[in-house]
């Protein structure tokens, strides 16, 4: 029997997902992203792909109403909020699915069958989530793109305690991976906090571990994001997550980590060490010596896998990727710290209405 002929006997039984897809100046990407998840083995009524557009100063707009006349089952909702966090509740909030999954519009869907695989994810685990590893390895990068890939693949570029690059199918913590939900899940803790433009998904999942749901994790369901194309835009997508997790600890006392601010203390270190090394001549030592430390580690670090990618070009830009993460993840710290605003302790359902109403 078919896949598709299976699919048309098992209808009713299939669960019907909404896929969210929160937008701003994506016109490069967007329409791949769309027709390679409109293209889905799954039966395209028991599917609904929603772009929630921040407002848009390009083609993005323009490009998914066009595929609009092509898919009756794609829908546009407007952001006015602009934020991610905003743009993910303004879909929910209109979707009808039984599973929610969030796709950017900035990815690379490689099996014709992700969202079966979704579907069967969750039926065979029984979770109320799921996750999935989140490669930066697209078939389209650059130079540049595949050194940010692999440094964000290797434990010198990625937060420690994240599954996101992982292989292995398990039952895990939520914070860092869960991006796809049943319904009820949203009904029980909320929406994102839209005062959140970074880490927003983390707040909400930090949330869902707290209620106690589940959270499965499987590269059946494995998606390609695009990295940054420059170091500029590389440093600055760190500095927001930095901000974002500040705002986290800020809201939620239990998630602090020395690893999410380790980056701002090396930072301060660097920028400071010269003061303190006209103090004291043992200072002076202790700085140069750690600076030589940190060097020998990430030229260590970038040998290591472009010997392993067999890609030596890699040596150039490793060197230079590694500091834009690690000082453009501490400048965030540093700064959210010196000049944001406290996140109000919200109550349990946050500032937002659930999907019961």
């Amino acid at each position: 029997m078919s896949t598709t002929t299976q699919h048309e006997v098992l209808a009713g039984q299939l669960p019907r997902i909404s896929v969210v897809v929160p937008v701003l100046n994506e016109e490069n990407f967007i329409e791949s992203t769309l027709r390679q998840l409109l293209g889905q083995n799954y039966l395209a009524d028991r599917l609904e792909v929603i772009v929630a557009d921040g407002r848009s100063t390009d083609r993005t707009r323009e490009i998914v109403g066009s595929l609009q006349a092509e898919y009756p089952n794609l829908h546009l909702v407007d952001n006015p909020l602009k934020w991610s966090s905003a743009g993910r509740n303004a879909a929910i909030q209109v979707a009808q699915g039984d599973l929610i999954v969030v796709v950017d519009g900035h990815c690379q869907i490689d099996d014709t069958n992700y969202l079966q695989n979704l579907a069967d994810a969750f039926q065979r685990s029984g979770a109320d989530c799921l996750g999935r590893p989140q490669p930066q390895d697209v078939s389209t990068a650059n130079a540049l793109q595949r050194a940010i890939a692999s440094a964000r693949d290797s434990w010198l570029g990625h937060h420690s305690q994240s599954f996101i690059y992982s292989s292995v199918e398990q039952f895990v913590p939520p914070q860092s991976v869960a991006v796809a939900y049943r319904r009820e899940v949203f009904d029980e803790v909320g929406l994102f906090d839209e005062s959140f433009d970074a880490c927003e998904d983390v707040e909400l999942n930090h949330r869902v571990d707290q209620a106690g749901f589940q959270c499965f994790f499987t590269p059946n369901v494995r998606v390609r994001y695009v990295p940054r194309s420059s170091l500029k835009g590389l440093f600055r997508q760190m500095a927001r997550y930095g901000r974002g997790r500040v705002r986290l600890w800020r809201k939620h006392r239990d998630t602090f980590s020395i690893a999410s601010f380790l980056p701002a203390l090396f930072l301060a270190g660097v920028l400071l060490g010269p003061v303190f090394s006209m103090l004291n001549w043992w200072l002076a030592i202790f700085y140069i010596s750690t600076l030589l430390l940190y060097s020998g580690i990430v030229l260590g670090t970038s040998a290591s896998i472009a010997i392993k990618n067999r890609n030596f070009p890699m040596l150039f830009w490793l060197p230079l990727v590694f500091p834009a993460i690690h000082f453009g993840a501490g400048y965030g710290v540093l700064l959210e710290l010196l000049v944001g605003k406290s996140v109000k302790k919200l109550p349990s359902n946050d500032n937002q209405v659930g999907l019961k109403n």
